[in-house]
């Protein structure tokens, strides 16, 4: 699948399908991605409910420049089969799938897409939450080129319990974790995105893990709640600073008297080609939360 244009997903935010008022909300908070949630959030007995409402929600738009994403019930259980062609039927940008633990899963729920009807740009994201992922981070992420997938969601709160560990503040229990599906991301050109932080009266203990998770190198957070967008927001965007000395590094290396120099000093401080490289990569995200920020 080619991939989709660069695009800020600082914040993604869980909104349970089962909740109508819920879903009409989610058309004015300020995230840059909607994760319509059949799964943890939607009880059993209201899941075909659940599954009706969100379709219709979508199909009915007005999310203006959002990310619209739903999340399935996993490929095992009674509704995720169901759930992909209803999902797909209602034209998401992307389905979000649990539980992927092995590439032919990926294989398998891109398939579905397609057999669904899926158009060309709808994405398949990722679930990372179990052990088996973890270990297998690599030989999941190496599908990516061959499939619809794009997305990495990190489930932190499943892998805490997975392994038996503790959910500490500075997450040193599941740090090897983190670290194995980062790295697979970015071998194979992922974004990848933070799982979600539980309490929400703690803003500095949020604030500190969304600094935490931007320095890790994850793209974005996944949120419970809507008063987490702003602060989520803020941290996993490039300060102003860095922004402009970013465009200075890039105006410096275009300038013809620096031609074929693969280091320069700007600002007093030296800068290399690999620099040039992350002011782009900072530049593209900044120019993009702001034209996704002038959209509404």
């Amino acid at each position: 699948m080619t991939a989709a244009p660069a695009r800020p997903r600082r914040s993604a935010l869980y909104m349970p399908g089962s909740n109508t008022r819920a879903l009409e909300k989610a058309r004015t908070l300020a995230a840059d991605s909607l994760i319509l949630d059949l799964e943890d959030a939607v009880a059993p007995d209201v899941k075909a409910e659940a599954r009706a409402q969100v379709v219709a929600a979508v199909k009915e738009g007005g999310y203006g420049a959002r990310e619209v994403i739903i999340r399935v019930n996993g490929l095992a259980t009674e509704w995720g089969e169901a759930d992909i062609e209803a999902a797909v039927a209602a034209g998401p940008d992307a389905i979000l799938v649990p539980k992927i633990e092995t590439a032919a899963e990926v294989d398998r729920a891109s398939s579905l897409l397609d057999k669904a009807g899926a158009g060309a740009g709808m994405q398949l994201w990722a679930m990372m939450e179990t052990p088996l992922a973890m270990l297998q981070a690599q030989e999941i992420a190496a599908r990516a080129p061959q499939t619809r997938m794009t997305t990495w969601v990190m489930g932190t709160n499943d892998i805490a319990k997975e392994l038996r560990c503790a959910h500490t503040p500075e997450r040193q229990p599941m740090m090897t974790s983190l670290g194995l599906c980062l790295l697979a991301a970015r071998a194979y050109g992922l974004t990848i995105l933070d799982g979600v932080y539980n309490d929400i009266k703690d803003e500095e203990g949020f604030a500190a893990i969304c600094t935490q998770g931007r320095d890790l190198g994850f793209d974005g957070k996944t949120l419970i709640h809507p008063s987490q967008l702003a602060p989520c927001n803020r941290i996993f965007s490039p300060e102003p600073a860095e922004v402009n000395f970013a465009r200075q590094v890039i105006d410096a290396f275009k300038a013809p008297e620096n031609a074929g120099k693969g280091v320069l000093k700007v600002e007093g401080r030296m800068v290399e080609l690999l620099h040039a490289e992350i002011a782009e990569r900072t530049v593209t995200i900044a120019d993009a939360i702001a034209k996704l920020e002038a959209a509404g």
